[in-house]
């Protein structure tokens, strides 16, 4: 039985991979086209990936370098650019894009690290460097370089998850949503500001007694209000 690098099951023997996996399929071909393409070979190579994307759906640069042990499931949908860098045991579903802005030259598509998981319909796009050990969750964008050991999620990606989270316990059920807990925060704010000005107008005394150090639960709460907001706009890229 063969699993993706999560451990899921995807075929269950050799025959089935080699008759009715298209990603295996689309690999194959690829390393056919890609040696082509490295001996400086012309229009051949390009033959050969046009060919694989009308069998499999799949299409795959031959300029693209792709490591050991990648993992193309479903696949229909995929598009891998011609300066895509790919490294060991990564595992792409279907409908994702690595590809370009427009904007680069040279080097202008995305370089996976090794053990990455990219979700369904997730796009990687531009010159950025995705770590190690990243999994981008299905639908995300992601724009900028993502350090090693994240989980990526939203448009544009962002953190959601770090460090001691490994891709075995992400629960997709339980992802949180970043922009529903800031606007919480701005509007838990905009109620003290509220209380604050209701304050201020009974009395300048009251309006004292309400701002003493001594509130130290409204002290704490405005800076973990502060770092929720600032990581939201970082990631962002605002």
């Amino acid at each position: 039985m063969l699993m993706d690098i999560r451990g899921n099951s995807t075929v269950s023997n050799w025959l089935e991979m080699l008759f009715c996996c298209p990603g295996f399929h689309a690999l194959f071909l690829h390393k056919v086209a890609h040696k082509l393409h490295s001996l400086d070979i012309p229009v051949i190579p390009r033959l050969v990936s046009h060919f694989g994307r009308f069998l499999t759906g799949i299409e795959i640069h031959p300029g693209a370098k792709i490591a050991k042990r990648v993992f193309i499931n479903h696949g229909m949908g995929v598009v891998i650019g011609e300066t895509t860098v790919i490294g060991d045991n990564v595992t792409i579903y279907q409908g994702v894009t690595l590809g370009g802005t427009g904007k680069e030259t040279g080097k202008r598509h995305p370089t996976i690290g090794n053990n990455v998981v990219i979700g369904a319909g997730a796009k990687v796009l531009g010159s950025i460097n995705i770590g190690d050990n990243v999994e981008i969750i299905a639908g995300s964008i992601v724009l900028r370089d993502i350090p090693a050991n994240r989980t990526v999620l939203g448009i544009p990606g962002r953190t959601i998850f770090r460090k001691q989270d490994t891709l075995e316990s992400l629960q997709h059920e339980v992802i949180p949503d970043l922009e529903a807990q800031v606007i919480q925060v701005l509007f838990n704010r905009i109620k003290d500001l509220e209380r604050e000005i209701e304050q201020l107008q009974q009395g300048f005394s009251s309006a004292e007694s309400y701002l003493t150090p001594n509130n130290k639960q409204k002290s704490v709460f405005s800076d973990a209000a502060n770092l929720l907001i600032e990581e939201f706009l970082d990631g962002a890229g605002i």
